[in-house]
């Protein structure tokens, strides 16, 4: 273990997590950021609506922020897995996969959510390629083409409505019997949105690039692509066993500071928010680097 406090450690070190750093590399805080290496959106083949990075690769546009970030001297990479983290006298103890252990005065999760896939052959492949979760990030690549919607009740009748703006070529797939009203049925009726009850068994694809479902029933139907609505777990239980409160839908509760529930505890990113976008990240981690910055000020002042 090292004697050194760090001023900040950062667990995750993808786009949010990189833009805590950098915020506070600038505000000259000594700095640890711990990354596992999975990001969530490694199938991703491009990003989307981030401008000056619009159509760059996720990977190009985390290695140059990586790069950016290292050019502060007070910020440390350790590339490893959190296992374990403790409040301590003088802040948190963070112990790694292997062994190491760490210490700081306030800790950052900037440590993601986790998709759960459908039981449906192909699904996890197209992940984020042709099945996808946000029109804005890649809708305007599949406009105007034969899509669908993996969803039911509430949600599939308010995705409609959005996704419409994108394509009129729809259908919404609930993978079983529909819940959705009456009322909303015909109102999808109305705009010309297909309803499928059948059970989904396979996407069936090409390197991730869907052409077409296959039904238990043995039918299929061409598709180009398909938006999904996922259940997701934080990819990490560190924050709540810490006792970061979470919220009904999920995420880390935080507050307008990104401040969760346990005093010098920031959360930013995925696991804080349904706006996952790479723009959105950036935003949430920018802002819990110069928060937690201010804090550090107040407390030393």
């Amino acid at each position: 273990m090292t004697n050194k406090i760090y001023d900040a450690i950062i667990i995750g070190g993808s786009y949010s997590g990189l833009s805590a750093g950098m915020a506070l590399g600038r505000a000259l805080r000594q700095v640890l950021i711990i990354d596992s290496g999975k990001p969530c959106n490694a199938q991703t083949p491009h990003s989307h609506n981030f401008i000056t990075q619009d159509g760059e690769t996720p990977q190009a546009i985390a290695s140059k922020a990586r790069e950016q970030v290292a050019n502060y001297k007070t910020v440390e990479f350790y590339s490893g897995l959190v296992i374990h983290g403790e409040k301590t006298d003088f802040g948190f103890e963070i112990t790694t996969e292997s062994g190491e252990i760490f210490l700081a005065q306030k800790l950052v999760f900037a440590t993601g959510v986790k998709d759960i896939m459908p039981e449906i052959n192909g699904a996890d492949a197209c992940w984020g390629i042709s099945m996808i979760h946000c029109p804005y990030c890649h809708g305007y690549e599949v406009r105007d083409e034969q899509t669908g919607i993996l969803a039911n009740g509430e949600m599939a009748f308010e995705f409609s409505k959005l996704i419409r703006n994108w394509t009129k070529e729809l259908t919404v797939f609930t993978n079983g019997k529909s819940t959705l009203t009456e009322e909303q049925t015909a109102k999808l009726k109305e705009h010309r949105i297909d309803l499928v009850e059948k059970e989904i068994e396979t996407v069936e694809h090409i390197n991730g690039f869907m052409e077409r479902l296959r039904f238990k029933d043995g039918s299929t139907v061409e598709l180009k692509a398909m938006y999904a609505k996922l259940p997701f777990v934080q990819h990490s239980d560190l924050p709540e066993k810490l006792g970061c409160a979470i919220t009904e839908q999920g995420f880390i509760e935080v507050d307008p500071f990104q401040k969760t529930t346990v005093p010098g505890v920031y959360a930013c990113g995925d696991n804080t928010t349904q706006m996952r976008s790479v723009a959105s990240a950036v935003a949430t981690g920018t802002l819990t680097g110069a928060m937690l910055n201010r804090e550090l000020v107040d407390e030393e002042f």
